[in-house]
């Protein structure tokens, strides 16, 4: 742990809390993103997150994310404040109370449940657009940036990929897909892309780590990674995507089948979502050969499993 990050965190709590700090400490292993740090007074415990400055508009859409969702009733942590000190993008929550839900005697069906329920709840939030910038908090109106080939917008998302695939694709040179396989794919594709999808807000990382299970067993949801996409299979196809990875935070077939009750929805409700699977794996991919070939190979690794999957 960085002692200049935790003297920061103090730092920030005690600007915010005008209060001396008792005692902080940092959170391992439960944000992927942003450092985490618990900061006591005497009479207040706050979570501050951190972040470069450059994260900042990340803070201030999921502190209306978690309001929003508060709205429909999906309780998460309370936002005390977020801003920029010292190059520094900052959150401060209220301290939450509990056990985190990898850890939680809770039954873990119980909980996946529940995410069910409040992914439900997410998605009828009123939302705008498609992507995962919030352009305008107050229309709740998301965007996602244009590139090359694409104008941001979902059908422009889908084309930019239909048009990728052809003999030139280094997705066939990197051994992801085959000449025949290319052609299948792009016909799938083009079925998503004249499809009328519902789009909605989605939370972005359903996982019991990011859940506290407090005393009274309610389950609280934090750490939002959020966007407007296609709904319910964005989250769904995220939850697949854990499986596939085997990450230690996937629902097993018990715990998949509770969050698909709790929602109120089957598998087989859901033709299209492999598929939406498929092409984000495949934008992914061509988003690393474009930006970061040290994630070439993972990503391709990644993709040929979904494909396998798909064409099995």
């Amino acid at each position: 742990m960085e002692k200049s990050a935790v003297i920061q965190a103090e730092r920030i709590a005690c600007d915010f809390l005008q209060e001396q700090v008792k005692s902080s400490y940092q959170i391992i292993g439960k944000g992927i993103i942003n450092q985490i740090f618990v900061v006591e007074t005497e009479s207040h415990k706050v979570v501050v997150r951190m972040n470069n400055k450059d994260t900042f508009q990340s803070f201030i859409k999921e502190k209306w994310c978690i309001e929003q969702a508060a709205a429909v009733g999906v309780p998460g942590p309370k936002v005390l404040s977020i801003g920029i000190v010292d190059e520094t993008a900052f959150m401060i929550q209220a301290f939450i109370e509990g056990d985190n839900g990898v850890d939680s005697t809770v039954p873990k069906s119980d909980i996946w449940r529940k995410l069910g329920e409040y992914s439900k709840r997410i998605h009828s939030i009123q939302v705008r657009g498609y992507g995962g910038d919030l352009f305008d908090p107050v229309h709740g109106e998301f965007q996602s940036p244009t590139h090359a080939g694409s104008d941001g917008s979902w059908q422009g998302y889908v084309q930019y990929n239909i048009n990728c695939l052809n003999e030139h694709d280094r997705l066939i040179e990197l051994g992801v897909i085959t000449p025949m396989e290319s052609q299948r794919v792009k016909k799938l594709f083009e079925n998503l892309k004249n499809t009328s999808f519902h789009f909605g807000l989605n939370h972005g990382d359903m996982s019991l780590k990011n859940t506290i299970v407090n005393q009274a067993k309610q389950v609280i949801l934090l750490d939002w990674n959020p966007e407007v996409s296609v709904v319910p299979h964005a989250t769904v196809a995220q939850m697949i995507h854990y499986q596939i990875l085997r990450l230690e935070e996937s629902a097993n077939v018990e715990e998949f089948k509770a969050f698909m009750d709790g929602y109120g929805i089957s598998e087989k409700d859901l033709p299209e979502t492999r598929h939406l699977l498929l092409l984000r794996a495949f934008d992914n991919l061509r988003w690393a050969i474009d930006r970061s070939p040290d994630l070439i190979d993972p990503y391709a690794a990644f993709a040929k499993q979904v494909i396998n999957m798909i064409m099995d």
